[in-house]
């Protein structure tokens, strides 16, 4: 069966375009940032400048979601929608943050209509604000967690899907005693403090998802290519 031409998008760690390169790919990576890894198969650009490329599967890793998730609402509105907002973050206006709303929803909906067959879009539960904008066909999220592929953490993760299977579990573990230190450590993503690498260091993808999705969609599409 012929490699796929793999994009991922939105990811700068390396990770998910390493699991597909190790089942025999031709697989690229897009950000705006360099490669954490230094490879040369890493796209430095906007990602809609690409989608149209002639791509086999996309899967877009950790496009921007704090104003389109449940957790960002509170600073996008007030009761009901689309009303002045409660608080804001110091030193940021409506208008930033609604821009910002904008062109996340914009590069979603771009990534889900894209001229790809398979696509697999990673982002949290939407608010309402944002679930408003979406295409129709757009599915509820297929949501897993790391712990179901052999990583030791809790973060509930989501994909939307587009002519791919949804992932099945391959080495879960056993969850420990809630409250226990083994469990806080399970925790150790929510329990981040407050700093400039946060965000950077929540956004990394895990080994065993990566490697599942890999597997899982790599092997469902090359089936689907050959036949």
């Amino acid at each position: 069966m012929r490699a796929l031409r793999v994009l991922i998008g939105c990811e700068k760690f390396g990770r998910m375009r390493r699991a597909f390169a190790a089942r025999g790919h031709d697989v690229w990576s897009c950000d705006l940032e360099p490669a954490e890894d230094g490879s040369n198969r890493h796209i430095r650009c906007d990602i809609r400048d690409i989608l149209g490329d002639g791509w086999d599967l996309l899967a877009v890793m950790h496009p921007p979601c704090t104003r389109l998730c449940r957790s960002g609402r509170r600073w996008m509105s007030g009761p009901g929608k689309w009303t002045p907002p409660k608080k804001l973050p110091r030193g940021r206006t409506v208008e930033d943050l609604r821009a910002e709303f904008d062109d996340a929803v914009d590069l979603f909906v771009a990534c889900w209509r894209a001229p790809i067959e398979r696509v697999a879009l990673e982002n949290p539960v939407m608010n309402d604000l944002a679930t408003d904008r979406m295409p129709a066909d757009l599915p509820p999220p297929h949501l897993v967690q790391p712990f179901w592929f052999g990583d030791p953490v809790y973060k509930s993760t989501g994909w939307y899907l587009r002519g791919l299977p949804e992932l099945r579990p391959t080495t879960r573990l056993s969850e420990p005693v809630r409250g226990s230190d083994e469990w806080k450590r399970w925790n150790v993503i929510h329990r981040m403090p407050p700093g400039p690498e946060r965000a950077r260091l929540r956004a990394r993808s895990f080994p065993g998802m990566c490697s599942a999705a890999a597997e899982q969609w790599g092997d469902a599409a090359r089936m689907e290519v050959a036949a």
